[in-house]
């Protein structure tokens, strides 16, 4: 993923160089008078400190041979309620909850979608800010976004996993605006949390220190909610923490012991 990245981006991350060095009272460096996202960082998580420390024992990716260790808090931990959804789509949640979650886009190896993507714990992401986007690259599912600054939603681009984004600035806040979403994807928070196509996301990244991304996402979809649903979690800083490739499809059995399942007729109750 880290190669794959050097070939995307390579003009991208040569206009680093402009990058200034100043760093603010709570430790946050700035470039161009705004906050410097720039780094590797872990979802769902409020535990400094490198990969290892955050994630021994209990924690998520943690081996649990250290019942000492701080345990990591899952992305279901901090999204507080679930969705607001209509009579008709809760009855499309709870179908999924019966067969345990069988359909979930994931085991296929696609895309997690937003704001899936950024509370899950277990693969690092990593952001390249520059004066004029702002570039995500995750680790699970080898996927990006390129988030252009001060600039308008193209008119020509089709629905797709990830959403279409642009952003900027309030004050310390990146504001990022994602639309034509398609509707393949699960938000996160519990088994079944679909959406549609109508959906809109505002997202909210505060740099509160040197280890710490605030993050929030408004999440809008007149289909399916009866109000904006408001996730709230955070990303921890992951110095020395580099991106590995990721590849789902190798290996996956899931779709086989799903499609099998199915097939046979088996039958899921409730606990």
């Amino acid at each position: 993923m880290r190669v794959l990245a050097l070939l995307l981006f390579p003009a991208l991350l040569m206009a680093q160089s402009g990058r200034t060095s100043a760093v603010a009272g709570n430790g946050v460096p700035r470039m161009g008078g705004k906050p410097d996202l720039t780094g590797v960082w872990q979802g769902g998580s409020t535990i400094a400190g490198s990969w290892e420390e955050a994630n021994r024992g209990f924690g998520v990716g943690g081996s649990g041979k250290d019942a000492n260790a701080p345990a990591l808090p899952s992305s279901n931990d901090r999204v507080g309620n679930g969705p607001p959804y209509n009579p008709e789509a809760a009855k499309k949640v709870l179908e999924s909850y019966r067969i345990r979650g069988i359909d979930d886009p994931t085991g296929r190896c696609l895309p997690p979608g937003i704001p899936r993507a950024n509370t899950l714990g277990l693969f690092p992401i990593q952001i390249v800010q520059t004066p004029r986007q702002v570039v995500i690259l995750y680790e699970y599912m080898t996927i990006f976004r390129v988030i252009p600054l001060n600039a308008k939603h193209r008119d020509d681009v089709e629905p797709t996993y990830m959403g279409d984004s642009v952003g900027h600035w309030e004050g310390d806040t990146l504001v990022v605006d994602v639309t034509n979403f398609n509707d393949k994807t699960w938000l996160g928070g519990g088994t079944g949390n679909f959406h549609s196509e109508a959906m809109r996301i505002t997202e909210k990244y505060t740099r509160i220190g040197k280890d710490r991304i605030n993050y929030t996402a408004i999440i809008e979809d007149p289909k399916v909610f009866t109000k904006p649903w408001v996730v709230e979690s955070s990303m921890m800083l992951r110095e020395g923490t580099h991106l590995g490739e990721y590849v789902c499809v190798e290996n996956n059995l899931d779709p086989g012991r799903y499609e099998e399942m199915i097939k046979n007729g088996v039958k899921f109750t409730r606990p």
